[in-house]
């Protein structure tokens, strides 16, 4: 998900996105959709299947900026 987007769902939780990392945000809205906090830290196997990331998390090699 690029960062507009991931920005764009943050302002629909509540979350003020401006400012902070793509990285720290993702892991913002995890926390308050009720998941786990732990975008990119997934290596084999992720057990939040609710979570809107969960794709981009195990498909993708992250980007920590």
């Amino acid at each position: 998900m690029n960062i507009a987007k991931v920005r764009e769902k943050a302002r629909g939780l509540g979350i003020k996105p401006y400012g902070m990392k793509k990285l720290d945000l993702i892991r913002e809205i995890q926390k308050k959709e009720g998941n786990f906090p732990c975008f990119g830290t997934a290596t084999d196997y992720c057990d939040q299947m609710g979570c809107c990331f969960r794709e981009d998390c195990m498909g993708k090699n992250i980007k920590k900026d």
